[in-house]
């Protein structure tokens, strides 16, 4: 430690009142004590910290270690035998028992003054520092359960592709070679698909059936969705049914393609099984899983949506409209269907469920369209996300500015002119809220805020909310 130079030529003036001004002023909180470790005087700087240790008046007259937390005790005996034997100053964490919540940590040092025969403790606020450590062990500790969740479905996932008994290929969108398969396909194609090996889908069929196999890739990514086709194998020969659906992954796009012998071969494969393991595989995820016809309406719920619903069984969920449980009746519901019929797919849209007995949670929702007989249906897949997000975002609601500066107007201004404000307040809310969650898109927005297109375009010069005339 380095000490001042010439401590007495420029502090010697420094009477009591200046020395115990300096004292309470370089540290959080500051003790004087006498040579057996009584207190004889105290200092708090901050209110809050003078709030959390409600209990220091009472700190005079008795011994530092009887104010401090158990399991700091040997600490003080630590830091006072330096003190008199006037070695170096050490920093060490001492807890001290709170008024209420956590015990408050704060970080002493201690050093002997000669005349008097005092002992001067400072003292170091961690409070911001415990809370902070506290906040990362939680995040760390949600990140390591949802790391162990990803590690759970990923192994369900590589099992359920290893025991098919179809063989499946995984097939690089950009350059159409094929980058892993399952065991299947190696009994299938032959010495080309051999781990380790990337070679082009095309080469496992014959001439004649390539332009065929692309077409159907091609269409897969173009719309996500096409058609099976046959084709012949160039191995043995044989006539297969091919099908394929597009997945992303790291920023570019993969087709998965199952090769299927179709029923009657000895060695083809029963789609009715594998299915039936990916029923059973959904069934007992542990994210919700429903299935709506075209209007939103239940057909079918794994248990984890049933219990999200709060609901007995899986009976009293079907026929029921989803928006029963979606946590914006009239507007969560729409967005997402109208999404669906759009694009296809929704992904990630944050909203919460209602369970029946009360319950609320936050969830996030990704969906697809699915053709099934000629009509559309929608299954939807909802994840808990409600520890990931602060506690204050979900419980801490804050009023609009502009509706809390109109409750200041009120004696001021006549009512029916504060009534015509809010309306154009809210209706403005409700615009830009529609607006969000349609991603923008007027068309939707209108529809779920039970307007005409033109409508929605006169409020929009009305409130100046971007460009009304832009297209969707």
């Amino acid at each position: 430690m380095k000490a001042f130079r010439a401590p007495k030529a420029v502090l010697s003036g420094i009477d009591a009142e200046g020395a115990a001004a300096l004292i309470a002023t370089a540290a959080d909180m500051a003790l004087i004590l006498d040579d057996t470790g009584v207190v004889r005087d105290v200092s708090i700087a901050a209110q809050d910290l003078v709030d959390d240790l409600a209990g220091h008046a009472g700190w005079s007259g008795k011994n530092w270690r009887d104010i401090v937390a158990p399991d700091s005790r040997a600490k003080v005996e630590s830091l006072l035998a330096d003190a008199l034997s006037k070695a170096e100053p050490r920093w060490r964490h001492l807890n001290h028992r709170a008024a209420n919540g956590p015990d408050v940590p704060i970080l002493y040092a201690a050093i002997r003054l000669d005349a008097p025969d005092r002992i001067v403790v400072f003292g170091r606020d961690l409070r911001a520092l415990s809370s902070l450590q506290r906040r990362l062990v939680d995040a760390q500790q949600s990140m390591e359960r949802d790391y162990a969740r990803i590690r759970h479905v990923e192994t369900r996932y590589r099992l359920l592709f290893q025991m098919a008994t179809d063989a499946v290929l995984v097939v690089d969108g950009a350059t159409s070679r094929v980058v892993d398969r399952n065991p299947v396909a190696l009994r299938l194609f032959g010495p080309a698909a051999e781990p380790g090996k990337s070679w082009p889908v095309a080469n496992a069929f014959t001439p004649e059936s390539v332009r065929s196999v692309e077409m159907l890739l091609a269409g897969v990514q173009a719309s996500g969705r096409a058609d099976d086709v046959r084709a012949r194998l160039v191995e043995g020969d044989r006539e297969v049914v091919v099908s394929a659906s597009m997945f992303r992954e790291e920023g570019g796009s993969a087709c998965l393609v199952r090769v299927a012998v179709p029923q009657g071969d000895a060695s083809g494969t029963s789609l009715t099984k594998i299915k039936g393991k990916l029923l059973k595989l959904m069934e007992s995820a542990p994210d919700a899983f429903v299935v709506t016809d075209d209007d939103g309406r239940v057909i079918t719920a794994n248990a984890a949506f049933v219990d999200l619903a709060q609901m007995p069984n899986e009976e009293q969920v079907q026929g029921q409209s989803l928006e029963r449980w979606l946590g914006r009746a009239g507007v969560d519901l729409g967005v997402l269907i109208a999404s669906l019929r759009q694009t296809g797919s929704v992904r990630l849209f944050m909203t919460s469920m209602r369970g029946e007995l009360g319950e609320a949670a936050d969830v996030e929702i990704s969906a697809v369209t699915v053709m099934n007989g000629g009509g559309p249906c929608f299954g939807f897949a909802i994840r808990d996300v409600g520890r990931r997000l602060p506690a204050e975002s979900r419980t801490e609601g804050t009023l609009p500015r502009a509706l809390e500066h109109m409750t200041k107007l009120i004696g001021r201004v006549a009512l029916k002119d504060l009534v015509r404000e809010a309306t154009d307040v809210i209706e403005r809310l409700c615009i830009e809220a529609a607006l969000e969650l349609t991603g923008d898109n007027r068309a939707s927005a209108a529809e779920i805020l039970g307007l005409s297109r033109q409508s929605l375009y006169v409020k929009l010069r009305r409130y100046g909310l971007g460009d009304p005339a832009a297209a969707n």
